[in-house]
């Protein structure tokens, strides 16, 4: 397995407070900051439930 580089693009502002806990459990502190993490079941749930404020590519 790879892994993927998330990157934040959207703000957490009026997002619910479970949302904002995925997102800092991604390791994201802001906009465009960016963590690698192995690409396994587990982050790509995490990633699922806040894809419409990040993007992802996969790195071999």
């Amino acid at each position: 397995m790879g892994h993927i580089v998330v990157r934040q693009r959207g703000s957490l502002i009026s997002e619910p407070e479970k949302i904002r806990k995925v997102v800092k459990a991604l390791g994201l502190r802001g906009i465009n900051s960016s963590k690698t993490h192995k690409d396994n079941n587990c982050i790509r749930g995490m990633i699922n439930k806040v894809k419409h404020l990040v993007n992802f590519e996969l790195v071999k």
